[in-house]
């Protein structure tokens, strides 16, 4: 579980308005050789934050201010969102499933078990790495699609809509080695090996 991108371990960051809990937390996770920091309020932690830095949240549900619940809500939501493990005193089953709705990862009771807590802090840092990847495979491809000329956009779109190039020529008024020549140009520029891979990418860009 490196982050490689910046050379360092992923966090954990504890959100948490009880001292002796934040220092417990950090103790632990840095016992397992995971790096840590500690906040004791959602404001505080915004001040702070890195979203560029990778691992996952363990937040109380009960905070002074913003509580984490609504806290957690308001990441999914954003452009950023972070993998979170929620921990409270108390949890009832309407708090848990709202969590959970939101993406959690797990809601977990105070005082959590400290193998149950791991776990679900690896399956959150786990879960962070996927999205970051996903995050930038589709960042990369869409950098190559934005060097695409208008016309091999046009021939692009219709690939994927599964147009012959005959039949694309004909749309487009072009001839057919025309189309083909186009057509090179924008595989090559997709970095696209087969129709099928090209259609992959083009889920979500076009």
């Amino acid at each position: 579980m490196i982050d490689d991108r910046k050379n360092r371990r992923p966090t954990v960051i504890v959100i948490d308005d009880d001292q002796s809990v934040r220092d417990a937390l950090k103790g632990l996770f840095e016992s397992v050789g995971l790096s840590a920091e500690t906040h004791g309020s959602v404001k505080e932690f915004i001040e702070a934050d890195d979203p560029e830095k990778a691992g996952c949240i363990v937040l109380d549900i009960r905070l002074p201010g913003q509580s984490g619940l609504e806290f957690q809500e308001a990441l999914a939501k954003s452009a950023l969102p972070r993998s979170v493990v929620l921990i409270s005193a108390h949890v009832d089953v309407p708090m848990a499933v709202r969590a959970m709705k939101a993406g959690a990862i797990d809601v977990l009771t105070k005082p959590v078990r400290e193998q149950d807590l791991l776990e679900a802090v690896n399956r959150a840092i786990a879960n962070d790495a996927s999205r970051r990847g996903d995050s930038a495979a589709k960042a990369a491809i869409q950098a190559r699609y934005a060097t695409l000329t208008e016309r091999e956009r046009q021939i692009m779109k219709l690939v994927v809509a599964g147009k012959l190039n005959k039949q694309i020529a004909g749309e487009l008024q072009l001839a057919e080695p025309t189309v083909k020549l186009h057509r090179g140009h924008m595989m090559s520029k997709m970095a696209a090996t087969s129709v099928a891979h090209l259609v992959k990418m083009a889920d979500g860009l076009l």
